[in-house]
Parts: structure tokens; sequence; C-alpha cells
């Protein structure tokens, strides 16, 4: 995907988080974590960073990618149950490369 491709899916992907927060569904994965609670949430995340970890260390990229894409699913959970989007942590990132 190009950057571009990249970003616009990834801002779709957080409105579709957010509709799930927003009015969840019964048959919802991304809804039943949000009523689970944020500490469900953070554990998710906290699992799936050890996740990626551990296949870093091995040579099956695509167990990797999958990890990795599951960390970042659960990431963007992770901010929208914290009242925050990936760009307000973009925006740090920028701040940071100002100084």
């Amino acid at each position: 995907m190009k950057n571009e491709q990249t970003l616009l899916f990834l801002s779709q992907l957080e409105e579709i988080i957010k509709d799930r927060h927003d009015n969840p569904s019964e048959k919802s994965y991304t809804s039943s974590l949000f009523e689970k609670g944020i500490n469900k949430v953070a554990q998710k995340v906290g699992e799936e960073a050890v996740e990626v970890v551990i296949e870093a260390m091995d040579d099956n990229m695509d167990l990797f990618l999958n990890e990795s894409a599951d960390l970042l699913y659960h990431y963007l959970i992770l901010l929208r149950a914290k009242g925050v989007e990936l760009a307000d942590v973009v925006e740090v990132l920028a701040e940071r490369h100002k100084k």
C-alpha cells in the first residue's frame, strides 16, 4: 500500500472502531472489548505486544506481520477507549521530531 492508502485505511478503521464504541453490537468483537472495560482492552494490547516481540525473534514474517496487525488493531481500540485518536499520538511524535 502507498502511504496515502495506508493512512486512509487507518482512518477508516478508526471510524469503524468509533462506531462499534458508540453503537455497540452483540455480534461485534470490538464492541465486546469496550464492554469489558479499559483494563481488559489494555491487557489485550499488552498480550499482543508480547506476541509481536516473540514473533520478531523468529524467522516467520507472516506470523510477525499478523501479530503486528493484531497489536495495531487493539492499540486503536485502546486509544478510542481513552478518548483519543491516532492523530493525537502522531502529533506528539511530530512535536518530538521538531526538537
